[in-house]
């Protein structure tokens, strides 16, 4: 009898311990996969049963917003100009887990179910009232966010704009774009439907070409190469450097040439400012290559190249936002490392990567970190948290910026004067990076800054497949951005 009773005992503890285990499996192992598994309807009713926080821009509009709905999910999230902010946002919906945006790297804080509000949380209990999510505050300016999507209009491309000595991220368009609305709807059918739509559209409405597209960055590039050979001591504006009308790729019977005349010098030679004023791709080659792979690699890696850039939110706050790494090739052969020293070849950027070159300039050398949320605040309107300028890394010099603004004002004031704005000192440098079966197309690129002796706003524009330099086709763009931007200011 006994032996039974110990065996009945062994059993019944074995039970418990299978139990447990499997109980802490489910509740702590595998609670965000099974939270987040789209079969999980309990979790979908949960979430759409509270107010979802508020997305706001920085002048304090609501830009997604939750409102209360005579359905099941009790709440139905929304969106303002959805397709002008769609990049920022990213979208919520019933049927598709993939959000993005600061609908992901904020969702724990937005659902109210964050760490950082379980006060807030607890406070609801007792007295009753219903638990809301917190509110986002962006440093997005709707101006100039929407002055870049009206200048890309119906291109495919992208914009963003950074505020320089803080790195908060003043705009950020990517086109062609979509509408979160049509994945918020609480009709699951319709909500699949157009996300089918959209996700099979072949001009990718969905990608963010801001922080996910990676595009040959053509002479915008060169900046990064002047930094380098700034940085070296054993150059300054006024060196004279190899140039000509064509030069042969080493190893090769490839032969570069240059747009305009101008960038080819005199008697073979041509000074560093004029060089990147008149965008000489004979000079910035042989530059690039006298300079070697270690120093070129070397600064674009201080800029931010080779790994991915966070953008906003952590593992605590939901699915933190990356920017896709921008890249330099490296331990390459003298004929690739010369194509990509003026942003051909292996060279690809992402347009925010581009934007923190240009923002490294204005201030001093010093490389932000990009931030998108100045602030959280909890239901009682109590600041949770608030976002601080952080120094990613110091890229060169604040001797070598000022000598490197010279040079980029010198692209404005000698070659593109359609980049002027009266009584702004603009500085800007150009890309046009050749694409296509033969070269038979163009990325058009244009980074720059605004006020060149005091910085306040610093862009950069790509306009995809076009026929158009970048001067013409993304410098409208930038320039509208900017006169935006310094009309706030004044």
């Amino acid at each position: 009898m006994n032996k039974s009773l110990r065996q009945l005992f062994t059993i019944v503890v074995a039970l418990f311990v299978i139990l447990g285990m499997s109980t802490t499996i489910i509740t702590a192992i595998r609670a965000n996969q099974l939270n987040n598994d789209p079969r999980n309807t309990r979790a979908l009713y949960h979430e759409y049963g509270a107010p979802r926080g508020a997305i706001l821009a920085s002048d304090g509009s609501v830009i997604a917003k939750s409102d209360p709905s005579n359905d099941a999910f009790s709440y139905q999230r929304s969106y303002t100009a959805g397709e002008l902010y769609a990049p920022v946002t990213g979208f919520f919906s019933i049927s598709q887990r993939g959000w993005n945006g600061i609908e992901a790297s904020r969702s724990s804080l937005l659902s109210g179910q964050s760490d950082q509000l379980v006060w807030q949380r607890f406070k609801s209990l007792f007295t009753g009232q219903e638990n809301k999510g917190a509110t986002i505050e962006t440093s997005i300016d709707p101006k100039i966010q929407q002055a870049a999507y009206n200048g890309l209009a119906n291109n495919d491309g992208a914009a963003v704009a950074i505020e320089v000595k803080t790195g908060r991220i003043l705009a950020m368009a990517s086109t062609p774009s979509y509408d979160p609305n049509q994945l918020a709807s609480h009709d699951t059918s319709e909500a699949n439907g157009n996300y089918s739509t959209l996700s099979q559209d072949e001009s990718n409405p969905m990608l963010n070409r801001a922080t996910s597209q990676l595009y040959p960055p053509g002479s915008t590039f060169k900046t990064v190469v002047a930094a380098a050979a700034l940085e070296t001591g054993e150059y300054q504006t006024d060196t004279e450097i190899p140039a000509g009308s064509s030069y042969t790729l080493p190893g090769t019977v490839t032969q570069l040439t240059n747009a305009v005349s101008q960038a080819d010098g005199s008697d073979g030679k041509i000074t560093l400012e004029d060089a990147m004023a008149y965008s000489s791709n004979t000079a910035f080659a042989q530059l690039g290559v006298a300079l070697g792979d270690d120093k070129v690699s070397s600064m674009a890696k201080k800029l931010g190249f080779d790994s991915p850039i966070t953008v906003d939110g952590s593992d605590s706050t939901g699915t933190p936002w990356m920017s896709v790494a921008s890249k330099f090739p490296t331990d390459t052969t003298d004929d690739k490392l010369a194509l990509a020293s003026i942003g051909q070849g292996d060279t690809v950027v992402t347009p925010l990567q581009n934007a923190l070159v240009a923002a490294a300039v204005a201030n001093g050398g010093k490389v932000m970190q990009p931030t998108l949320v100045d602030r959280v605040r909890s239901s009682d309107l109590s600041v949770i948290s608030q976002t601080k300028p952080q120094v990613m890394s110091r890229a060169f010099s604040s001797g070598t910026a000022n000598k490197l603004t010279q040079m980029m004002e010198a692209v404005v004031t000698k070659e593109n004067p359609n980049l002027a704005i009266d009584g702004v000192q603009v500085t800007a440098k150009t890309g046009t990076a050749q694409i296509g079966d033969g070269n038979t197309s163009i990325d058009g690129w244009v980074v720059g800054f605004a006020p060149a002796d005091d910085p306040k706003i610093a862009v950069a524009v790509v306009v995809h497949n076009v026929d158009l330099y970048g001067s013409f086709a993304a410098g409208p763009i930038m320039k509208a951005m900017m006169q935006e931007a310094l009309a706030e200011c004044n």
